[in-house]
């Protein structure tokens, strides 16, 4: 029997990768007519590019995107609050990337069309239902475009990977509304220049409710960069932001102006925000936890399961989890409603407490105390957080992610794979 996936996203495509690599028949379902580069810059961290390395994909990795040595954390002022290695320069056996979305997602594209075939994948059909049959699952086709029905396909279990506005997610929970927005919108571009923080650096600034963070995500011989930049302003609470398009472009006079005293010693701020090549606005949004994901034979799994807010760079590396994890349990338990069960069973909680801690600011709550403690700036950052809240504040969230270095070095894999 074959499982039928709605999504071709990067949490579908690596469940794709992951099936195909343990021999288990599959087909993915995809609304859109092309899959196409879009969106900004995001950052995998190790315990997801370890399963990507797993899957042989270490040196398409390299081609498009870039190994992150280290983040670090300023006030609004330029002060530096704190910084870290990461990814194998903090020690991890793999590294944390910094990538262009849409390139992440054309890589798992290429590489399950030359493993798997062409056929694996069809394109122009969004899943408009599925129902339990005596024998498997049943999804219904269309095409979303035009609305003509595109008929039927049967398998053993249907794992819906549709992403934050998932149609599946949405007849289990009819009740539950639009996703929920706490008030931060964020304007996001890529512009080219100069190298900053030794290179290879994710920096961000501020506070939450006004906070700036940039990365490169492609490196040019001549010292410039491409850097993503993401730039989060807290709005008012009658903001009518869901009359907004998910892709709108934006408007500077909407943020520039809390940002045009934002000129360090390392980096204009001012300048990369009026200097790139384009600039989209979106809300930070992301979706309630739910009781449960599997439901019969059919399953959640990343955003569909557990939209999350950008922040602590685990939306797309907790997909990739998901995947890696419901592929092992399709292959140990069989493709019926035991294995599906048991992914909700280990990895559901898990990733609720992470929605629930980035609501919280997660890791980056280390800039709201700062500006709490010293809204005017510090001389030396010992002066408001000791080394040990800082290193404090830093770990609770690795261990939480699954990102603690001493056990991810030391666990086996997910998926083990005879040779």
């Amino acid at each position: 029997m074959t499982v039928l996936i709605a999504g071709a996203g990067i949490g579908g495509l690596t469940l794709g990768l992951s099936l195909h690599q343990l021999g288990i028949p599959f087909k993915i379902f995809e609304a859109v007519r092309e899959i196409r580069p879009l969106g900004v810059g995001i950052n995998v961290q190790p315990h997801a590019i370890r399963e990507l390395f797993e899957l042989g994909l270490e040196g398409e990795l390299d081609k498009v995107g870039l190994r992150t040595k280290q983040v670090a954390y300023f006030s609004a002022q330029g002060g530096e609050i704190w910084r870290e290695a990461r990814g194998e320069f903090a020690g991890y056996h793999w590294p944390q990337y910094s990538i262009h979305r849409g390139g992440m997602q054309m890589l798992l594209y290429r590489a399950l069309m030359e493993r798997a075939g062409p056929d694996v994948i069809q394109m122009g059909a969004a899943v408009t239902g599925s129902v339990d049959t005596a024998t498997g699952v049943e999804i219904t086709l269309a095409d979303r475009s035009t609305g003509e029905t595109l008929g039927c396909a049967a398998g053993s279990v249907f794992v819906a990977a549709d992403g934050i506005n998932s149609a599946a997610r949405q007849a289990l929970y009819p009740d539950e509304g639009a996703a929920h927005w706490g008030g931060i919108m964020m304007w996001r571009g890529v512009t080219r220049g100069p190298s900053f923080l030794g290179g290879r650096t994710m920096a961000m600034a501020g506070k939450r409710d006004c906070k700036f963070v940039c990365y490169p995500i492609e490196e040019f011989n001549d010292g410039t960069c491409l850097i993503n930049w993401i730039a989060d302003r807290a709005m008012a609470e009658d903001y009518v932001w869901r009359e907004q398009d998910w892709n709108r472009e934006g408007r500077l006079d909407d943020f520039l102006g809390v940002f045009s005293d934002w000129t360090f010693d390392w980096l204009d701020v001012p300048e990369i925000i009026t200097t790139a090549q384009s600039v989209w606005e979106y809300p930070m949004v992301d979706r309630n936890p739910l009781p449960r994901w599997s439901h019969g034979r059919m399953t959640l799994l990343g955003d569909a399961a557990h939209a999350m807010y950008p922040i602590g760079s685990n939306g797309a590396s907790q997909a990739i989890l998901d995947a890696r994890v419901l592929a092992r349990e399709l292959r140990d338990m069989g493709q019926g409603v035991a294995a599906l069960e048991r992914y909700d069973e280990i990895r559901r909680e898990t990733v609720n407490a992470l929605v629930l801690a980035n609501r919280g600011a997660g890791p980056d709550k280390v800039l709201d105390i700062v500006a709490e403690r010293a809204p005017e700036g510090f001389e030396s950052i010992s002066d408001v957080m000791s080394q040990v809240e800082l290193e404090e504040a830093a770990g609770a969230y690795k261990k939480l992610a699954g990102m603690d270095i001493e056990a991810l070095n030391a666990r086996g894999p997910l998926v083990s794979v005879s040779s």
